[in-house]
Parts: structure tokens; C-alpha cells; sequence
């Protein structure tokens, strides 16, 4: 084998890569803006570039985060309120199973096996009202709440207090708290003075 020559200029090719790493170290060169920056001024550029990034993926998780709690959410509303629609439509045949049993009072023999069915029946559905979160809104004696109640009329009577409700005209219902139906009542107002 023939001996290499450590003057020969390919040998040195190592050792000016070495150097211009070196040199490189020192400084380097910023493409974006033609500025020459040393190492310690790259390395706090890069930690700060660094820091925004991970601020940057923090948000996006948060994000992302709030669209999957927001998703369940509308996921959870659309299971609860589902049969609101289907609710309503059920509502009158309850009114008249109830209307029903109302005109069946009396002692007919006739009549008593059919008010015993209707009566059955109409607790059949209660029972899947119930079942599905159907609650009925039958408020006799209580203050008249806007928000539960809609007012046919007002009506003097000072044997109550002031905005109670006398009556019932039709009871109202509510699906998982939310309001279906209203309860259409009449409600007291105060004796007018003469």
C-alpha cells in the first residue's frame, strides 16, 4: 500500500470541514432576514420559536377539547329533548282520556266498565310519561310563574292571595325540565276597591 501524504491537499479536506463547522457555530447566517446572529442569539431564537409552539399546540388541544365537551353536550340535548315532538302529539289524546273520565262520573252500570278501561288507559300513559322524563305541570294554589303557565284569565277572589292559580283549563308539561306545553290556568287578581 502506498503511503498517504499528509501535505496532499485531499487530506485536508477533513480538517476544513471541521473548521467551517466551527466557524459556523460562531455565526449563522439568518436566511429570513440577511442578519448574522451568533449561537446564543439562534439558541434564544429557537427557545422562543419553541415556546410559541407549545403555546400553539396547548391551544389547539384546549380547541379541540371544547369541540368534543360542545359535541356531547349537543349529543346529550338531542337524547334528551328527542321525543319532544313525539311528546306533543301525545298530550291532546291525554287531555282526552282525561276529558273522558270527567263525563263518565256517575253510577250507570253501563257506563262503569267503560270509565274503569278509559281509567286504566289513561294511567297507562302517565306511567310512560313518566318513564320518559314527562312530568305534568298541574299548578292549583300556586303562585302563577310565566315561565310554567300561560293565563286565560284573572279572575277576583279574595280568598287567595294575589296572582295564584284557581284553576286548571289544561295541564301543561314539561320534557327533562324544559317546557312542552304550558299550563293554561286562570289566575286570582285582588278585589277592586269601591
Amino acid at each position: 500500500m502506498a503511503e498517504q501524504d499528509s501535505n496532499h491537499p485531499e487530506n485536508d479536506e477533513p480538517l476544513d470541514a471541521v473548521e467551517d463547522a466551527a466557524g459556523a457555530s460562531e455565526v449563522i447566517d439568518d436566511a429570513q432576514n440577511g442578519e448574522v446572529l451568533s449561537a446564543d442569539e439562534q439558541i434564544n431564537k429557537l427557545e422562543e420559536e419553541l415556546t410559541s409552539a407549545r403555546d400553539a399546540v396547548l391551544r389547539a388541544q384546549a380547541d379541540s377539547q371544547n369541540v368534543a365537551r360542545r359535541a356531547e353536550q349537543d349529543v346529550e340535548k338531542a337524547r334528551k329533548f328527542a321525543l319532544e315532538r313525539f311528546c306533543s302529539e301525545l298530550l291532546p289524546v291525554v287531555d282526552n282520556l282525561e276529558r273522558a273520565l270527567e263525563a263518565a262520573v256517575g253510577d250507570n252500570d253501563i257506563i262503569k266498565p267503560i270509565a274503569e278501561g278509559v281509567e286504566l288507559t289513561l294511567k297507562s300513559f302517565h306511567d310512560a310519561l313518566k318513564k320518559f322524563h314527562i312530568a305534568v305541570v298541574d299548578p292549583v294554589g300556586e303562585p302563577f310563574d310565566p315561565q310554567l303557565h300561560q293565563a286565560m284569565s284573572m279572575v277576583e277572589n279574595g280568598e287567595v292571595e294575589p296572582n295564584t292559580v284557581i284553576a286548571v283549563m289544561q295541564k301543561g308539561y314539561t320534557l327533562n325540565g324544559r317546557l312542552v306545553r304550558p299550563a293554561m290556568v286562570m289566575v286570582s287578581k285582588g278585589q277592586a276597591e269601591q
